[in-house]
């Protein structure tokens, strides 16, 4: 399906530019979702050219891509950075085989190391690894371990993320049977703490929940992931290709999940000119976003940057009213219970170190 589905991708793209009647002006670009390093070269040339001539991409963007380690060599890697992909993300997962196993991963320690070491030797320098904790039997000590590994591996950034049993999976399925442990949340918990220790000494900044990344002195700025800044700071992006979301003009959208009736609604509707910006033929939902819902969402996803959390200027730019005004009883509440902290000097409010640990019941009292 692959030479189909690519089509179809160009084809959304194309659909963009004519409803928006305008080449946007991109600055990240982000190949994620399954396993896009299955893409042959020429076909992630062509989907990089169509995006060249249907949006001005900034000619310092990043460009990042999702890869599984098991499925690299260096001839691609170095065919990816020719392309002028920038940034790659390497699904590590853990360094123990047990977990990897758990996970159904197809790869193992000594395929990250071998990627890790290719995309260097093919020029990236900026290099993201995802490790996970809280899976089922993984001790604290396989989990200092494996941070361990991942920091031998001096990538630019790190995501952590705490295992989540996704409905439908094989996972979900063992443990609802009571087949496999469930997780347990207070070892994750302590897991999160011991990973911001070791990072912090390692010389990494948290900017966000999940996420780490080092201080690029030649750039004079840390290597966040610039791309997931823009969902963070409630900031305008586009959903292309199977199962995408966007925010856009005011409207969130998903596109059909299926990449047969992606194919389907694209070949059948490339002429559609009534769908407005930024829906396409792919979509299947738009949600226009009014007022309340966007001040709910802005609060749920800032308060998620860990250092720059939510700027009293920026509310009130964007909202036309203060935080006080919008939600004094509940910040007054949440700073009393040491979940949220002001810092005056920039006139900021973000997550403690504690808020950190239960962010889900801090935005909870915002939406």
């Amino acid at each position: 399906m692959i030479p189909d589905y690519l089509q179809a991708l160009c084809q959304e793209i194309h659909f963009i530019l004519l409803s928006s009647k305008d080449q946007l002006p991109v600055h990240t670009v982000f190949f994620g979702g399954g396993t896009p390093s299955l893409i042959p070269l020429e076909g992630l040339e062509q989907i990089l050219l169509t995006l060249r001539k249907s949006f001005r991409l900034h000619e310092e963007a990043e460009i990042s891509l999702e890869a599984n380690p098991g499925t690299l060599s260096l001839p691609y890697l170095q065919g990816l950075r020719s392309l002028g992909i920038n940034r790659l993300s390497l699904g590590m997962q853990s360094a123990i085989p047990g977990d990897l196993r758990l996970l159904e991963r197809q790869h193992d320690l000594s395929d990250v190391v071998q990627a890790v070491s290719w995309a260097r030797q093919a020029g990236f320098e900026n290099l993201n690894l995802d490790l996970i904790f809280g899976i089922p039997y993984q001790s604290l000590n396989n989990w200092s371990q494996t941070l361990r590994m991942a920091l031998s591996l001096l990538p630019e950034h790190l995501s952590l993320y705490a295992l989540t049993l996704e409905h439908g999976t094989p996972l979900e399925h063992w443990v609802s049977r009571g087949l496999v442990l469930s997780p347990d949340d207070d070892l994750a918990a302590d897991m999160y703490e011991t990973a911001s220790e070791m990072l912090d000494k390692a010389g990494y900044t948290q900017y966000e929940i999940s996420n780490w990344a080092r201080q690029d002195n030649n750039k004079g700025r840390l290597l966040s992931c610039l791309h997931n800044l823009q969902y963070w700071r409630s900031l305008p992006y586009l959903g292309i290709g199977a199962g995408a979301h966007g925010f856009a003009n005011e409207t969130r959208t998903a596109n059909v999940l299926s990449p047969a009736m992606y194919i389907k609604r694209l070949r059948e509707k490339t002429m559609v000119k009534s769908i407005p910006f930024p829906a396409t033929p792919a979509a299947i939902e738009t949600i226009p976003i009014d007022q309340q819902r966007a001040i709910g969402e802005y609060m749920m996803m800032g308060l998620r940057l860990v250092q720059e959390g939510i700027s009293e200027a920026d509310f009130l730019e964007r909202f036309g009213k203060t935080l006080e005004f919008e939600f004094g009883p509940v910040i007054v509440k949440l700073v009393k219970k040491g979940l949220l902290e002001w810092n005056h000097e920039r006139r900021m409010l973000r997550l403690t170190p504690r808020g950190r640990l239960l962010g889900n019941q801090v935005f909870s009292e915002f939406v």
